[in-house]
């Protein structure tokens, strides 16, 4: 099943930057193959259900390598089984109502 998927990880306890640890999300998102689109409060991806949950999974084992002693992640999935629809076909959805 294809997903559309906001990550927003959040490590606990690593002080006050956490782009480090963003770097490493992102770094195994892309690995993965999913295309990662960050922006300034988290990231969107999309690709197969296995694919996607088996990424978060990698990235929450990455984080705690790094020394995060707690993870907050929050995931807003969406799925449909009656069309194909993108992530970019989304925003120009939104886009084209816009230039009526």
């Amino acid at each position: 099943m294809h997903v559309n998927v906001e990550i927003c990880l959040i490590p606990i306890g690593v002080g006050v930057s956490v782009s480090p640890y963003i770097a490493t999300c992102q770094r195994i998102l892309d690995a993965a193959g999913l295309h990662p689109q960050m922006h300034a409060y988290g990231t969107n991806v999309e690709g197969d259900w296995d694919t996607v949950m088996a990424a978060v999974k990698a990235c929450h084992e990455a984080v705690h390598g790094q020394g995060a002693p707690r993870i907050h992640t929050s995931l807003k999935l969406g799925t449909r089984i009656d069309r194909p629809q993108t992530l970019g076909d989304k925003v120009q959805s939104v886009r084209s109502q816009l230039e009526r």
